[in-house]
């Protein structure tokens, strides 16, 4: 039987509005049904009188769901939270503690830090050191057992938690927020992370907490930034998520990875973590990575996880891709992959050598989520999608080459970008545009020119079976599939005598070579690729 998953709310900065938080939750309960836990971070208690408060703390009014708060952010309220190692501060409601962990009977497992950041020693009672950080890590992550916790709860935003991430707003995170926050985050693997004081609201995509290929698949985290309550912005103060304590997880489902996950944020920086260690640099994810098999079967769709089912996405994300009900050759967390044949890795993409290749540098641009096609893919991988193809043309040109890029969504459930070399020896482009319109006409195929800047979410919707393929002029080409279609009409034409003149080779399985001969071509391309690689820029 399944484990009934705890629904929680987390709430940002309070600032003293008891009265509107808790009617507030009230209202969700009657609608929703009752919560198990309110998690507060941020300030909870205000500049206002204590009036209102003291109705709570006297048990005139009383908080109408288990309320878990953190200590004082300043001076001012330090008054408040008497006893450093947390107390009951009214009925329902209770002070955690300056640092901690608190396990429920349920198993859940909450770690807390109380206060600002400091890195002056004796710290007052508003501010954590990079000594209490360090003891929480050493508490916590240096048992072999240890894979991460459910829930971490700050104050303030880990510094540098929008790189690899959506936009952070206003808020500029490289400046913004604790690297003595970051650092735990990093180290305790927290499933959910929520934070406040920014009077803002922020749900950043989730990141992975392993390194692809090189560590074993870990589970997600995901960072909430909430706002003050009763903001007159109405942003969003108040998150509520449904969760299973990790320790009674299945393994497979809690490293299960949710199709936006970025990579760690926490590896971007480089800089100074204040306890004796760097957040460190952004891995390469080496140049030893993974991939797959063109094949005409039917492809098997990857198994993956969106948000939790009382998480609210971030406004501005798109749909999620259609969960696969299997393993998938393309997906990067996949064990299904060849790891030797991924050449370069982004952050929301990656380039790998073709099994059975029209040529030595025939290439694919996959994204490292399970996306079914060009159509469905989010904003931030479009755009490292464009930043890889414009690569690729530079890279291509330099060695006397067109560059040719395609794509078939039919029969083929996660997105394979073709990218083909042809040598400008061969032939001119024009001539590469002539062969694919001669032979769609000659196999009854309607291939229609688009407008060189058009968009192709305009001609096909998400599911829409086509095939497209672009030129280096910036002319497309576009088929919608309605019955069948030749599954290796792209290879066909460009392996024909008018361009490639290598006709043996339009099925791949007819080209494939050893693996030792596959890992020396992988190599080959890693160190002539090198200098353009833009994701050694970021």
């Amino acid at each position: 039987m399944a484990q009934k998953p705890l629904r929680l709310l987390a709430c940002g900065d309070v600032e003293g509005k008891f009265g509107i938080l808790f009617n507030r939750v009230r209202a969700i309960q009657k609608k929703s049904g009752n919560f198990d836990l309110l998690l507060c971070v941020g300030n909870f208690f205000g500049s206002t009188p204590d009036a209102e408060w003291e109705e709570y703390k006297t048990g005139i009014k009383k908080a109408p769901i288990q309320t878990y708060v953190l200590g004082a952010n300043n001076q001012e309220t330090v008054k408040y939270f008497q006893d450093a190692d947390g107390c009951e501060l009214a009925e329902n409601i209770t002070y955690l503690g300056r640092k901690g962990i608190f396990t429920g009977s349920s198993g859940l497992q909450i770690v807390y830090l109380s206060g600002t950041e400091s890195l002056n020693e004796p710290v007052p009672g508003y501010n954590f050191s990079p000594k209490d950080v360090s003891s929480l890590r050493t508490m916590l992550c240096t048992t072999s057992q240890f894979k991460g916790v459910d829930i971490l709860l700050t104050s303030p935003w880990p510094k540098y938690v929008g790189n690899f991430g959506n936009s952070s707003g206003e808020v500029d995170t490289k400046k913004c927020g604790s690297a003595l926050v970051s650092s735990l985050a990093m180290g305790l693997k927290p499933r959910y992370h929520f934070a406040a004081l920014e009077k803002t609201y922020y749900e950043r995509l989730p990141y992975r907490n392993h390194i692809v290929l090189q560590e074993n698949a870990q589970h997600a985290t995901r960072f909430i930034a909430l706002a003050n309550v009763g903001n007159p912005e109405k942003k969003k103060y108040l998150y509520a998520f449904s969760i299973v304590p990790m320790k009674l997880m299945d393994a497979a489902e809690l490293v299960k990875q949710p199709p936006d996950v970025t990579e760690n944020p926490y590896r971007k920086s480089g800089q100074e973590a204040s306890i004796g260690k760097q957040i460190p640099a952004p891995v390469e994810e080496s140049a030893c990575q993974f991939f797959f098999d063109l094949n005409e079967k039917q492809g098997r769709k990857r198994s993956s996880t969106g948000r939790d089912s009382k998480s609210s996405p971030h406004p501005k994300q798109p749909r999620k891709p259609p969960q696969p009900p299997g393993p998938c050759w393309f997906c990067l967390a996949s064990p299904e992959v060849e790891k030797h044949l991924v050449v370069n890795i982004g952050t929301h993409c990656y380039l790998a050598l073709a099994k059975g290749g029209l040529s030595d540098d025939h290439v694919l641009i996959l994204p490292i989520g399970h996306y079914q096609s060009v159509v469905e893919l989010s904003a931030e991988v479009v755009e490292e999608v464009e930043k890889y193809k414009a690569t690729l043309r530079r890279f291509f040109k330099s060695r006397g080459k067109w560059c040719v890029v395609f794509e078939r969504n039919y029969k083929s459930h996660h997105l394979q970008l073709q990218v083909i070399p042809v040598p400008v020896s061969c032939c001119a482009t024009d001539d590469i545009k002539d062969a694919f319109i001669t032979q769609a006409q000659e196999q009854q195929i309607e291939l229609l020119e688009i407008p060189e800047h058009s968009d192709i979410k305009q001609i096909a919707q998400p599911g829409t079976a086509y095939f497209y393929v672009e030129l280096d002029t910036g002319e497309k080409l576009f088929h919608r599939i309605k019955k069948n279609f030749p599954l290796q009409f792209g290879r066909e034409v460009l392996a024909s005598e008018a361009i490639l003149n290598i006709p043996g080779k339009s099925d791949w399985r007819q080209c494939q070579i050893s693996k030792e001969d596959e890992e020396t071509l992988a190599r080959r391309f890693r160190k002539d690729f090198e200098p353009y690689d833009f994701t050694l820029d970021d």
